[in-house]
């Protein structure tokens, strides 16, 4: 019985001295970091006019257009932010857009599918390969399908090493190996 009252014990002060000003201060912030779209709830379903137009059924309402995000809550020593589409369900990265510079809070709907495009300024995409080829955003092409937008917190306020010849993978790589936190949205198709 001793013994349970001394491991008792010691888990409690364990517990107390994780939950103290050290270890809030080890990771500022970080349940502050938030991610959202005026289009749809997380978790909710994805408007037809971000679906990729390159489906093949010719539906009018699928425009290919970007979500609108907003991001709030990102670390001080962010330098720069980037985003990352996924389709969850056969890992297909769908967009990668970054060096968005830091004081960059939001993308609007839409944005350029261009290498540079005009907003935000200063901003690079990588060349999506895949059912379109193109810079920028390629929408949900699959129905009953999760994707996810992750916008990167980087310690870095350009990713130089990437040029408009890089995969979509390298781009990941390269935002993983500068990320200092991230927070995602999930829509489905």
């Amino acid at each position: 019985m001793r013994r349970t009252r001394i491991a008792l014990f010691a888990l409690l002060v364990l517990c107390a001295a994780g939950s103290g000003p050290a270890a809030a201060s080890a990771n500022p912030r970080r349940d502050a970091f938030a991610l959202s779209s005026t289009a749809f709830a997380d978790g909710g379903m994805i408007p037809k006019v971000h679906d990729c137009a390159s489906s093949g059924d010719g539906d009018p309402e699928k425009k290919d257009e970007s979500p609108p995000l907003a991001w709030s809550g990102a670390p001080e020593q962010a330098k720069s932010y980037a985003i990352v589409m996924h389709d969850l369900d056969n890992g297909i990265i769908h967009w990668v857009v970054y060096d968005i510079p830091a004081n960059v809070a939001e993308l609007p709907q839409n944005v350029d599918h261009a290498y540079q495009p005009t907003v935000p300024a200063g901003s690079r995409q990588a060349y999506y390969r895949g059912s379109a080829n193109f810079f920028g955003y390629q929408g949900p092409c699959t129905t009953n399908h999760t994707y996810e937008w992750a916008v990167h917190a980087l310690n870095k306020e350009s990713l130089t090493e990437l040029d408009s010849n890089s995969t979509t993978q390298a781009a990941e790589t390269a935002i993983d190996a500068a990320t200092v936190a991230t927070a995602s949205l999930r829509g489905n198709s």
